[in-house]
């Protein structure tokens, strides 16, 4: 069996995700054949793997640092919020049930066999498994039944490197408070604590770095400076989404839905040179001189059809094919582009159905059962190969079907409108291949030299460097049992 390290935040999004990939590429360039795990995950980002389920945006990334397809193991417990108060509950990546939170509570304790079990059988077959927790241990109201943080440790007995942000401020309160509040068999396995995110000179923080070991007696792994290529990797967390990027001639806008799902298909576009990428958010108004809007993926596409409305974005989107404008719906957007969605068995929300855009000639019908899958496609405008995942409910059919975005083994997939400034997918990630968006972006008369891929290498690359500059990493390492 393979040793194991475990990484939790003093705070919820201190970075954890980030640190988990840097120590996992550092540990491949070791010579360490080396997995991600998160024991339980929230986001509706979420990724295929290719033992055909589906995983968290951040564990995908993970892998990739590890040089690994992902798989389901490295992230078995998947909540997806679909509400204020509910989340569906994906085991081993497969959906289990939608509970409500208040319910959640109760289901935890039987879902740490499930954890226990992938992540064992992740160290049956590596050397070495990097571990990344929840929110923070120092929710100590929710230590009971806990399978994320120090409920796992404990489980498992893996040590724990505690991670504290300092971009937030109050870095010293959060690790010193952290350990007076957990329970003391919780705190001894803790083995040390790292500080993320410091800006400036990073010597300025000795005095403080000395009050958090003297106070707690925990061993300081050292103080790492604000890593400005974090935005580069592709981001899991909706809080995380990017405000927009680049300042090219082609201008897009994104749709901020309010239960935006899998938006990794923005993040190679946010790089491209040629693109200017604007997320439009709650109370703007889509900017008139856009050239391509996207409405992207949506957990809850009826209620992202009022939450839209509700913006008066429906009333931007017709200005805008009026002006000759283009519309990319993916997924749940390509969903709304249609006529209606119906849902008579209530599986994204309460039973009914809403009218749609009317953009395109399809509707909708939701059903059970998921869709997902990894897919190979040709797109029917360019004849370019293309790669995408596919992750959803419902069935989209009509008589602009005739006219596919795509087509997946001889079939059509997508819709287009007669003019072809309509278009609707449900392959998302197709943006990631370099030869596809290249394409696409031609189109609209704009040129693309971004390897995307190669890129997203090399920021892991330098993530690790810039941590083996100013951690312990070895240290760190040394740690794992």
């Amino acid at each position: 069996m393979g040793k194991a390290l475990m990484i939790q935040g003093a705070g919820s999004n201190v970075g954890k995700s980030m640190l988990v990939a840097g120590l996992c590429r550092a540990a491949l360039r070791r010579g360490f054949s080396v997995a991600p795990f998160k024991p339980q995950n929230m986001s509706n980002n979420a990724a295929v793997t290719i033992d055909g389920g589906e995983i968290g945006r951040a564990q995908a990334m993970q892998a990739m640092a590890c040089g690994l397809q992902p798989v389901v193991d490295m992230n078995p417990v998947l909540l997806k919020p679909e509400s204020d108060v509910g989340a569906q509950v994906v085991v081993q990546g497969k959906r289990l049930t939608t509970v409500k939170a208040r319910d959640y509570a109760a289901l935890k304790p039987k879902l740490l066999a499930a954890v226990l079990e992938s992540f064992n059988r992740l160290k049956s077959t590596h050397d070495l498994v990097i571990v990344e927790g929840a929110g923070s241990p120092a929710e100590v109201n929710l230590r009971a039944g806990d399978i994320a943080n120090m409920g796992f440790a404990q489980a498992a007995g893996v040590p724990v490197i505690l991670a504290g942000d300092i971009d937030r401020g109050g870095v010293i309160a959060q690790i010193v408070g952290t350990q007076a509040v957990l329970d003391p068999a919780d705190a001894a396995l803790v083995a040390g604590f790292l500080i993320n995110k410091f800006r400036g000179d990073p010597s300025l923080f000795d005095e403080g770095y000395r009050l958090i070991e003297a106070r707690t007696g925990w061993r300081g792994f050292g103080v790492l400076p604000w890593f400005a290529e974090a935005g580069s990797l592709p981001a899991e967390d909706a809080l995380d989404l990017p405000k927009g990027g680049g300042n090219g001639a082609l201008k897009v806008a994104c749709l901020t839905l309010s239960r935006i799902a899998n938006f990794d298909d923005l993040d190679p576009l946010k790089l491209e040179p040629a693109v200017s990428l604007t997320m439009v958010r709650a109370g703007q108004a889509v900017p008139g001189d856009t050239d391509l809007v996207i409405i992207p993926g949506s957990k809850s596409t009826r209620g992202d059809l009022a939450f839209l409305r509700q913006q008066g974005w429906d009333v931007d989107i017709a200005a805008h094919v009026r002006r000759g404008g283009h519309v990319l719906g993916i997924c749940g957007g390509y969903q709304m582009l249609g006529r209606v969605v119906r849902d008579p068995e209530g599986i994204e929300g309460s039973a009914g159905e809403t009218e749609g855009l009317g953009l395109l000639d399809v509707e909708t019908l939701m059903s059970p059962d998921k869709h997902l899958t990894r897919t190979s496609a040709v797109h029917a405008a360019t004849g370019t190969a293309m790669e995408g995942y596919e992750i959803h409910i419902g069935r989209t059919e009509g008589p602009d079907r005739t006219r596919p975005f795509a087509r997946v083994g001889g079939l059509p997939e997508g819709a287009a409108s007669a003019d072809g400034r309509i278009m609707g997918s449900y392959l998302h990630g197709m943006f990631s291949g370099d030869e596809f968006r290249a394409a696409f972006l031609k189109g609209f008369g704009a040129s693309s030299a971004l390897s995307y891929g190669a890129g997203i290498e090399a920021v892991l690359d330098r993530l690790a460097d810039h941590m083996e500059a100013h951690l312990d990493v070895a240290g760190m390492l040394a740690l794992a049992r």
